[in-house]
């Protein structure tokens, strides 16, 4: 047995490459990450690069549709967060560009999961608050977009909105509550697994401009997201109306007024709930001002995402607004 401890937060490319070297070298088997979800990630990585004939950047580049196996592996999750404990996603960093890019594969399931909440019992609030506000983002994400009839689906993610909103804040409060934890635990879980995506439109605009701004600032992956998802609802609330209005009633109780005042005081909840959790909801907050706003365009660019949201219709000016709207 052998160890790999250089796996950061928003795991790199340049730390991962030498973790496959590694595995590689030493002709290991079997992979265990044990940490929340960069180790999980970068894991993911290895697994397929290790097994990979050819450039493993190639593997970002085409987002995993070019890897045809991939090494055995399992996870401890440490913190709840991602949900990679139970997909076969991962997003990686390249320091060397600021590249941010996402993969995913049918090989890069784990094998199994061990979820134990006494495990993050330790962690730091500021990473907890992160947990919470990523997994809402999840949600959000794959419920906010337009309906579809899956009323299932709705239900369950409305369900767990609701979940993270009574218990988000309790849960950083109260560390070792077992019950507040373990509920935090398999609700981020289930907001990544598939389940509530299935057949469903998403959206992941929120996450590719959050990004951009990870990769070229360093800011929390969960942080860039609730600098975001407010301004992106605002900028998007005619496309995602009906949804936005269910929202507002189901998860926020929200019935008194016309349909632009719910809509409004919805978006409003859901920046109070995120900022209750200690966490910053504008730019400036992290020293980004309005001159980054062509860079961070630019990367978005480079990396793909000219046409992103549900209906594929958030152009990069329309990202600009967003941005301009988050300082």
């Amino acid at each position: 047995m052998q160890e790999f401890g250089g796996i950061e937060p928003n795991p790199s490319y340049e730390a991962l490459i030498k973790a496959v070297e590694q595995v590689r070298r030493e002709k290991l088997d079997f992979l265990l990450a044990v940490g929340g979800g960069s180790v999980i990630d970068g894991t993911k990585f290895v697994a397929a690069a290790v097994e990979f004939d050819g450039d493993p950047w190639t593997i970002l580049e085409t987002h995993g549709s070019n890897v045809t196996s991939a090494m055995p592996f399992a996870s401890v999750l440490t913190l709840p967060a991602t949900g990679s404990e139970m997909n076969n996603g991962a997003v990686i960093t390249r320091k060397a560009t600021t590249s941010k890019l996402v993969f995913r594969n049918p090989h890069t399931f784990p094998l199994f999961s061990i979820l134990d909440p006494t495990k993050t019992y330790t962690l730091p609030a500021r990473q907890i608050a992160n947990g919470v506000a990523d997994a809402f983002t999840h949600i959000i994400e794959q419920y906010l977009t337009y309906p579809v009839e899956a009323r299932v689906q709705d239900r369950f993610a409305e369900g767990l909105l609701q979940t993270l909103i009574e218990i988000g804040p309790q849960t950083i409060a109260n560390p070792e509550d077992y019950d507040l934890r373990t509920n935090l635990v398999w609700t981020a879980t289930l907001a990544l697994n598939g389940l509530i995506g299935a057949g469903v439109p998403q959206d992941w605009a929120t996450h590719m401009i959050g990004h951009e701004l990870t990769a070229r600032y360093d800011i929390d992956h969960a942080r860039t997201l609730a600098v975001i998802l407010p301004s992106l609802l605002r900028e998007r609330r005619e496309a995602k109306r009906a949804k936005l209005l269910q929202y507002a009633e189901r998860v926020w109780q929200i019935t008194g007024g016309g349909d632009d005042e719910r809509i409004e005081a919805a978006i409003a909840r859901t920046e109070i709930f995120l900022e209750s959790l200690g966490i910053k909801t504008r730019m400036a907050d992290y020293g980004v001002r309005a001159d980054a706003i062509d860079g961070l365009v630019g990367q978005l660019k480079a990396h793909g995402m000219t046409a992103l949201g549900e209906r594929r219709d958030i152009t990069p000016d329309i990202s600009r607004r967003i941005l301009e709207a988050s300082l």
